[in-house]
C-alpha cells in the first residue's frame, strides 16, 4: 500500500492500520516536499521520515519503507541514521528505498542541486556505497566525488541484522548496475513486458559484478480501478495518466496481476492517489486484497 502524503496524518495512519488489519504486506511512502504541479497549485505534503517513524510506532506487523528518498537532498549519513532508527522503532520491519532524484520543481523551489543525468547517477551509486559502509562496518572511511567519510562510527546495529536497501529507477546502464552492486530490492514503475526486460538487464549487471541475481528482489506498483463501469474507468485513466494500471473486473485484474508476478514482481504496491472518495478507496482495496490477492497467492 502507498498512501499519498498530501493526505492528513490521520488519513495516512488510518490507511496503514486498515492495511495491516486486512492482510497487506507493507506500507510505502514517497519523499517529496511538494507536489509535481506548479507552485500556485501547491498542496500540503507530510515529511517522509516523521511519517515513517509514526507508522513504525503505530503498527506491529507490516513492512515499512521509503519509495524512494532522493539522494539529492538526503545525505547518505542522514539516510542511514534515519533508516536504522525506524528499524529499531518498528522492531526490524524497515526497508530503505533511495533514488537519484527527478522532480525539477521542488529542487528549484528549495535550492537543491538536481544535476544532469550523469551527476545524479554518480551521486546515487556513491550514496548506496556509503550507506552500506555506514550500516555494515564498525566505522566507515571513504571518499568519492560527492561524499567524504573519515572513520565515521557505525550506527546501532539494525534489529533485522542486515537492513534491506532498495534502489528505485529504470535506467538500464547506471541505475540497474547500482542495484546489482548494492541493492536487496529494485523497484520501478513498469508493466509486465518492461519488467521482464529490465530484470534481464539487471541479471546481466549482477553477473558482471559477480553477484547472484536472485539476491535482488523486484517490486513494482500500479494504480487500481476495480470497476467495469466505463465512466469510472474514463475518470480513472485521466487521474492515472501514463503510469501502469490495473483496471477492470476482478477476473481481469487477477490476470493482470498474474502477468506481473510471472514477469518477476515479488511485491506489488498499490498507490491510493487516484481516489477522491475514501469510502470507495477502502471498499476497492478490501475487494482487491480479499478477491484478487488471495486468488493470485493460491
Amino acid at each position: 500500500m502507498w498512501p499519498a502524503l498530501e493526505r492528513s496524518w490521520r488519513e495516512v495512519l488510518d490507511l496503514a492500520l486498515r492495511s495491516e488489519a486486512t492482510g497487506w504486506d507493507g506500507v510505502w511512502v514517497a519523499d517529496h516536499f511538494m507536489v509535481e504541479e506548479p507552485l500556485e497549485d501547491q498542496e500540503d505534503v507530510l515529511e517522509v521520515w516523521g511519517t515513517l517513524a509514526g507508522l513504525a510506532a503505530a503498527t506491529s506487523r507490516i513492512t515499512l519503507g521509503s519509495l524512494v528518498c532522493s539522494v539529492t537532498y538526503r545525505h547518505p549519513a542522514v539516510l542511514a541514521s534515519a533508516a536504522v532508527t525506524c528499524d529499531h522503532i518498528s522492531s526490524g520491519r524497515f526497508i530503505l528505498g533511495v533514488g537519484a532524484g527527478w522532480q525539477e520543481n521542488e529542487h528549484r523551489a528549495y535550492g537543491f542541486e538536481l544535476g544532469d543525468r550523469k551527476t545524479r547517477s554518480d551521486r546515487l551509486e556513491e550514496s548506496c556505497q556509503a550507506i552500506r559502509g555506514l550500516l555494515e562496518n564498525e566505522s566507515w572511511t571513504g571518499q568519492s566525488r560527492h561524499f567524504e567519510f573519515e572513520e565515521a562510527p557505525r550506527y546501532p546495529k539494525p534489529v533485522q541484522g542486515k537492513l534491506p536497501l532498495l534502489v528505485g529507477g529504470k535506467g538500464e546502464r547506471r541505475t540497474l548496475r547500482t542495484a546489482a552492486l548494492y541493492a536487496d530490492w529494485w523497484n520501478a514503475w513498469v508493466d509486465a513486458e518492461a519488467l521482464r526486460h529490465k530484470r534481464r538487464i539487471l541479471r546481466e549487471h549482477c553477473e558482471e559484478v559477480g553477484r547472484d541475481p536472485d539476491e535482488v528482489s523486484c517490486s513494482t506498483q500500479a494504480f487500481l480501478c476495480l470497476s467495469e463501469d466505463r465512466d469510472v474507468q474514463r475518470d480513472f485513466v485521466g487521474r492515472a495518466g501514463r503510469r501502469p494500471t490495473l483496471m477492470g473486473s476482478v477476473e481481469a485484474v487477477i490476470d493482470q496481476v498474474g502477468k506481473l508476478h510471472e514477469a518477476g514482481a515479488k511485491e506489488l504496491i498499490i498507490p491510493d492517489w487516484t481516489y477522491e472518495s475514501l469510502s470507495r478507496r477502502d471498499d476497492e482495496l478490501n475487494q482487491f486484497i480479499s478477491e484478487v490477492v488471495l486468488s493470485v497467492r493460491a
